[in-house]
């Protein structure tokens, strides 16, 4: 069952890109975008990273970071990071209890492989609050930025 808004968002540890342990304790008394994605190195995926990528600055002038966590490994993140030269952590969520625990985890994605995370979107707040949670059922589908952006925006 995906998170909504006002839960407390679960705790987690995972290793990214720079096979460096990350929780969502490192975030502490800022916010927080974490976004899932299904797979690297696929066009929607990429094309929503890049997107993140490019805005980076905005998200940080509304006082936040962003992460972003697949199932692949952090091998696989850190050539898909360096490829794309994007500018914040991807962590690997390998054995997909992070995925699950945000209700961001498909059955059965494409040609039957099974446990992608979905793509989905959510706002963490200083205190660890969900403001903002977005599970897309399609794979085809982006997250809606400006939602996100005028979610953090309702923080400041």
């Amino acid at each position: 069952m995906a998170l909504k808004i006002g839960d407390k968002a679960p705790l987690f540890k995972l290793y990214s890109d720079e096979q460096k342990e990350v929780g969502l304790a490192d975030f502490t008394g800022g916010h927080l975008v974490v976004l899932f994605f299904p797979l690297a190195f696929t066009g929607v995926c990429t094309e929503e990273l890049c997107t993140m990528r490019d805005s980076l600055a905005e998200y940080n002038r509304l006082k936040s970071s962003v992460v972003a966590i697949s199932v692949d490994s952090v091998f696989t993140l850190g050539r898909f990071k360096a490829a794309h030269e994007l500018n914040f952590p991807l962590l690997s969520d390998f054995n997909k209890e992070v995925s699950r625990q945000y209700g961001a985890l498909y059955d059965t994605f494409v040609m039957g492989m099974e446990g992608v995370s979905k793509r989905a979107a959510f706002v963490i707040d200083e205190e660890g609050v969900v403001r903002y949670a977005e599970v897309l059922e399609s794979a085809g589908d982006q997250p809606d930025y400006s939602a996100i952006k005028e979610t953090l925006a309702g923080l400041q």
